[in-house]
C-alpha cells in the first residue's frame, strides 16, 4: 500500500502542470497595423536560439491585414517581422499563454 502511494505522488504532482497546460490557449492574431507590407514573419518558442520558418509561407500579410496562427506548444515565444523595406522588429518572451494578440506597427512589435 505504501509502495503504491509513493508511485503515485509523483503522477499527482504533474497533474496540476497538465491541467494548467491542457487550458492554454495557443491561438493569436497577428495584426498589421504599419504602413508597411510584412513580407516575413517568424514565431519559435524562446528556448530555440534560431528562427524555424516564415510562418507567412509564400504570402504577405499588407498593411490593415490580421491572420490567425496557432503555436504547437504552450509557454514563451519570440518573435520577428521582415516588413517590405528590409526592416526586421522583434519580441521577445511572450507567454503565448495570456497573449491574444500581436501587433506590428511602424514604432515596432507589441503584444496584448
Amino acid at each position: 500500500m505504501f509502495r503504491r502511494l509513493l508511485l503515485t505522488l509523483p503522477l499527482l504532482a504533474a497533474a496540476p502542470l497538465a491541467t494548467a497546460q491542457a487550458q492554454c490557449d495557443t491561438r493569436f492574431d497577428f495584426h498589421n497595423r504599419s504602413g508597411r507590407t510584412v513580407m516575413e514573419l517568424y514565431f519559435d518558442r524562446t528556448a530555440n536560439p534560431n528562427w524555424t520558418r516564415d510562418e507567412l509561407g509564400t504570402g504577405v500579410l499588407p498593411a490593415g491585414q490580421s491572420r490567425r496562427f496557432t503555436t504547437a506548444h504552450p509557454g514563451l515565444y519570440d518573435f520577428r517581422v521582415v516588413f517590405d523595406n528590409g526592416r526586421a522588429v522583434e519580441l521577445r518572451r511572450i507567454d503565448i499563454c495570456s497573449t491574444s494578440n500581436i501587433t506590428a506597427t511602424d514604432g515596432g512589435l507589441r503584444a496584448h
